[in-house]
């Protein structure tokens, strides 16, 4: 009997763990595979970017699927795009070729990666930075591009919020060229899947650059970040991105026979899930697209929007506010072109594809600066580039004014050759009369980011001084609060470096996880 027993329960031990194995095996299978349930992606650092997605019929303009698709997002490097937008209006209008070359100054070099690792006072050639941006998604080349269309790239972003803007982007607002993180850069998946339409239908020429597998500069070979190219069936572009606040993002175009799609996927929990979520939109929506000619309209391409009055996108309300180290974006008002004055000195950290932190604007800055209350479009920015050079004009009352590659511009020449003129109302650039801001130990300080309440700010610097060690030992932490479209934020920074000490810093929170961006006192 006992033998018996024994031979039963060494039987049943044996069907227990074959039966634990295959429900193991299952349940690996199954989280592999993405779902309508299964949209919002994992935690990271204690932040869930939220996940949205849209996917366009672009024969018949029709809506096919929308997850969240007018919720505010981060767009990350998918932002390139929109820079490449901006580059393929100038070599139509004639003013550079595939040949010309980008003079590369040492703030587009200074760049973090990724980058193709462009020297200070050399040049590349536009299609080198169309390639560069495209296939490495390089942020120093972003910055080229931008430096030599207007000067430098605040206003070259300004330019960008008013294409986006005119091409129907309602929601959409750039603070930089490369999509480096910045609270005020964004955008929706429907402004996103907007500008991939539009980028076809306006430059069907250079439409070939997104197919780009691989491309080689001065011997260094980088691939395209784009993992559906060649992959997927009838995938054809266009554009990933990354950062931790925005998740894992994918802008893609698709044609299967006579059907054509355009589908955005934001806020991806990892690469590989993005990249099998866009995959089963795209095979679930196939067969719904219109098969016949197109009835949809070409993307207008110089319409400026009619409405004047603001609207709030509640960022904070659509994107989670992170645990402990991750920058809130603030409520920002939509106006039909919103200025990004940034002041000169900063610097950015982090990248597209890793830790990072937003070009801040200083609240000295913000003070000083000019507020311009209307504005009507006048010559092209590049046709003043010359006198430009010769004698740069600055921003009356602008502290910082920072000559680009081109040299410093005057507001008056931000626009663009093929925008009609126009009368626009400009966003107060700071409340008219702000707080007075006590003087800070040391030239430089370092913020950690922009936060909800006071406890959570004061807990990120504890936190950030107590993992650094001897780096924050002297620093000293204080919060600052700011009104950003009638929201209340705290920003947690350092005060008691000089530059050297600032970046090394700087440099010692990132390899500990934290986001830093410096700010001149």
């Amino acid at each position: 009997m006992a033998t018996t027993i024994g031979a039963g329960r060494t039987g049943s031990g044996r069907f227990f763990r074959q039966f634990a194995a295959i429900a193991v095996t299952a349940g690996l299978i199954a989280s592999a595979l993405p779902s309508q349930v299964e949209a919002r992606p994992r935690r990271y650092a204690g932040y869930m970017p939220a996940y949205s997605s849209i996917v366009i019929d672009v024969k018949s303009g029709q809506t096919l699927h929308a997850e969240a698709a007018d919720a505010a997002r981060f767009p990350a490097s998918i932002t390139k795009v929109m820079t490449l937008y901006m580059l393929f209006e100038q070599i139509e209008a004639g003013r550079f070729s595939l040949q010309s070359p980008l003079r590369v100054s040492a703030e587009a070099a200074s760049q973090p990666p990724t980058k193709l690792g462009v020297r200070p006072g050399s040049t590349i050639t536009v299609e080198e930075a169309i390639r560069g941006l495209v296939t490495k998604s390089a942020n120093d080349a972003a910055v080229v591009i931008a430096e030599n269309i207007a000067g430098d790239e605040e206003r070259f972003a300004t330019l960008m919020t008013r294409r986006a803007r005119a091409l129907g982007m309602s929601r959409t607002t750039f603070r930089n060229a490369s999509g480096l993180p910045d609270a005020e850069q964004v955008t929706t998946a429907r402004d996103l899947a907007t500008l991939g339409r539009a980028i076809q239908d306006h430059f069907p020429r250079y439409w070939s650059y997104f197919q780009t597998y691989s491309f080689s500069y001065r011997g260094v070979n980088h691939r395209n970040h784009n993992n559906l190219l060649g992959r997927v069936e009838g995938v054809d572009g266009i554009k990933t991105g990354y950062t931790r606040a925005s998740g894992f993002n994918l802008l893609t175009s698709a044609r299967r026979g006579d059907r054509q799609l355009v589908a955005v996927v934001l806020g991806g929990r990892s690469g590989g899930w993005r990249d099998a979520r866009m995959r089963q939109l795209l095979e679930s929506n196939f067969p719904q697209a219109y098969a016949g000619r197109r009835t949809a309209p070409m993307v207008a391409r110089a319409t400026e929007p009619e409405a004047r009055t603001p609207t709030r996108i509640a960022v904070a309300a659509q994107v989670p506010v992170p645990g402990r180290r991750q920058p809130v974006a603030a409520p920002m008002p939509i106006t039909p072109m919103a200025a990004a004055v940034v002041a000169a000195g900063q610097t950015r950290g982090g990248a597209s594809t890793g830790a990072s932190a937003a070009a801040p604007v200083t609240a000295s800055a913000q003070a000083q600066r000019p507020v311009i209350r209307e504005e009507t479009a006048p010559a092209p920015v590049v046709a003043s580039l010359a006198a430009a050079n010769s004698q740069p004009a600055t921003l009356p009352g602008n502290p910082n004014p920072r000559p680009g590659v081109l040299g410093t511009l005057h507001s008056s020449q931000l626009t663009t050759a093929s925008v009609s003129p126009r009368t626009l109302q400009m966003a107060a650039a700071a409340p008219a009369h702000p707080e007075p801001i006590p003087a800070r130990r040391g030239e430089w300080s370092i913020q950690l980011g922009a936060f909800p309440t006071e406890a959570a700010a004061q807990a990120t610097l504890k936190e950030a001084r107590e993992t650094s060690g001897r780096q924050l030992g002297s620093a000293d932490p204080y919060t600052e609060r700011v009104e950003r479209s009638g929201m209340t934020l705290i920003r947690a920074r350092f005060a008691g470096f000089d530059r050297a000490s600032a970046d090394a810093a700087c440099r010692v929170l990132k390899n500990n996880d934290y986001d830093c961006m410096l700010v001149r006192n």
